[in-house]
């Protein structure tokens, strides 16, 4: 798929939620944040991403999602759409890429794991909008591994580390732990719980029905107030914080 093409599917994603306009029926805009802009580097990797996602997809069962726009949006804008509520902070952002437009937080030291990374998503998206963290991708398929091994060589990413083993088996904590539509939700979700640090937050991609579950069997978690996904009538974005003491 051409960059540019891309970058138009990627826009409602990208770009800054509209906040209620007290006195017009239509949203206000947002308080001067300025709509997210991928250099062409990272274009041309989501291109290349989705060529190899495609071949392999006829192979093996990477995604039921076959169409390469709704490949964009479902996942590559989900993703990055997650990335953004992690990481925009417009108060510490820092250059990683030769575009004077780019708005990329600095997270150097920030290490994430990405529970039951399938096809690689979030994490890899996560890992192009803030290459400086140290990812770790938790598959326990061996297929879906060597895929994302590949992904990785193709993209050329450095610090990230392929797990071929069950969450549960993981000894390690992280800075942030992501979850996105996984099987067994009650099961692996307090699995993905034990994985964040004191201190650290759980990301999860997931349906708004599935919201109270989280609440209830992580009570101990501070919840942040969900954030509807784009495109999506029941998809949101739901940060948790474990408290650091």
């Amino acid at each position: 798929m051409q960059p540019a093409r891309i970058a138009e599917l990627l826009k409602p994603f990208l770009s800054p939620a509209p906040t209620p306009n007290p006195c017009h029926s239509e949203p206000a805009q947002s308080g001067g944040e300025e709509p997210a802009v991928l250099p062409p580097a990272q274009l041309h990797h989501i291109s290349t991403y989705i060529d190899i996602l495609v071949r392999w997809n006829a192979r093996i069962n990477l995604t039921a999602i076959r169409d390469e726009e709704q490949i964009v949006t479902r996942h590559f804008g989900e993703s990055l759409f997650a990335a953004r509520h992690l990481f925009a902070k417009p108060s510490s952002v820092v250059k990683d890429f030769d575009s004077a437009n780019d708005q990329r937080p600095a997270t150097n030291g920030i290490r994430i794991a990405d529970v039951g990374s399938g096809a690689g998503f979030p994490g890899i998206p996560i890992k192009l909008w803030a290459p400086s963290i140290s990812l770790t991708l938790i598959e326990s398929n061996h297929k879906k591994a060597t895929f994302l091994r590949e992904i990785t060589r193709a993209l050329t990413l450095t610090d990230v580390n392929i797990q071929i083993a069950r969450a549960e088996s993981i000894h390690t904590t992280f800075n942030v732990v992501t979850l996105r539509a996984v099987e067994r939700f009650e099961t692996i979700l307090p699995t993905a719980a034990s994985l964040v640090a004191p201190g650290g937050r759980l990301a999860l991609l997931i349906g708004s029905d599935q919201l109270d579950q989280a609440h209830a069997l992580l009570p101990s978690f501070l919840w942040q107030s969900p954030v509807p996904i784009p495109l999506s009538q029941s998809r949101i974005v739901v940060i948790g914080d474990r408290p650091s003491t």
